[in-house]
């Protein structure tokens, strides 16, 4: 039994099902959507509803494919940057503590992790 790989999988399961849960409410709703789409004009993102359905999107297809484990390290970076941007453009200005930025920075160390090992021997890629 290898002890990385169970833990990879635990891993990515976690990320994957809740980036996936966080996410799901702005896909099936347009409300939900532009709620996202105002929040992110209040911190001064370009094209607010492109960025919020760019954001919706890189969630929802990197989380299930890390979940699956199909181009984890491609898909965590994508997940890292996507995070690593709602960081710098929310959370800092906000000046938000360190329990309130807790689950960005949560999906942002797990996807950095990620890129670093891959998936893991069960997945999809198997490596």
């Amino acid at each position: 039994m290898n002890n990385v790989a169970i833990g990879l999988l635990i891993l990515r399961i976690f990320i994957g099902a809740r980036i996936l849960y966080g996410v799901i409410d702005n896909v099936i709703n347009w409300d939900k959507m532009n709620e996202f789409a105002q929040f992110l004009s209040q911190y001064k993102f370009p094209f607010p509803i492109v960025s919020a359905i760019t954001s919706v999107a890189i969630q929802l297809f990197c989380g299930f494919l890390i979940l699956i484990g199909w181009q984890t390290k491609w898909s965590s970076l994508l997940l890292f940057l996507n995070f690593l941007i709602a960081l710098i453009m929310v959370h800092l200005p906000n000046k938000d503590s360190i329990e309130v930025m807790t689950p960005a920075l949560a999906m942002l160390f797990i996807s950095a992790a990620l890129i670093f090992t891959g998936a893991g021997k069960y997945s999809v890629d198997k490596n």
